[in-house]
């Protein structure tokens, strides 16, 4: 092996590759893979659970050895959520059902995602849109009211954040920069 991370969906090679060079027990395959995978970054159960099904590994084997690895901490969604919500709100300025959004593509329990967006309270995630929202102001200027306010408002949308809190931060950041915000109470 070339020592570098396999992923789930690499060529047909390194999965072949992978079979050759691995125990024959499935129980030896299947923690060698999770091993390698959660060397690269965490991963959550299901994400594991479907490397295993996808590299052929029996599902009663996968059950056991991602049950012994969540014993001894190796896989912890609710920590994986928490650290999740921590990173890509304070990196990306998601919105809490942005958040949530992408935390049930990865397979997380919905109680464990309430839990880890619960985190975020609506002040800080104003706190955030405004934050984004002063950082895009300046690209804007020159361009008409109602297209700034479509433009900002719009993405804070992508961002998850909530048609009235959007709509309240961007014509906040327009009346401070001295922007006449008369009838922008209706919704874009």
């Amino acid at each position: 092996m070339t020592g570098r991370t396999e992923w789930p969906g690499d060529s047909a090679d390194s999965s072949r590759a992978e079979k050759e060079l691995s125990p024959q027990d499935p129980a030896e395959r299947a923690r060698a893979i999770c091993l390698r995978l959660l060397t690269g970054t965490p991963r959550t159960r299901k994400q594991l659970a479907d490397a295993l099904r996808k590299r052929e590994i029996p599902d009663e084997v996968a059950e056991e050895v991602l049950s012994r690895f969540e014993d001894v901490g190796l896989i912890d969604d609710a920590a994986f959520a928490d650290a999740w919500v921590e990173s890509r709100h304070h990196g990306r300025g998601l919105a809490r059902r942005a958040l949530a959004r992408e935390l049930r593509t990865k397979g997380v329990d919905p109680t464990l995602i309430q839990d880890a967006v619960g985190q975020l309270d609506s002040e800080q995630e104003e706190i955030t849109a405004r934050e984004l929202v002063d950082r895009k102001l300046r690209a804007t200027r020159g361009l008409e009211r109602d297209r700034r306010l479509r433009r900002l408002a719009g993405m804070l949308a992508r961002k998850g954040y909530p048609e009235g809190m959007a709509l309240r931060v961007v014509r906040q950041a327009l009346e401070d920069e001295g922007e006449d915000t008369e009838g922008l109470d209706e919704p874009f």
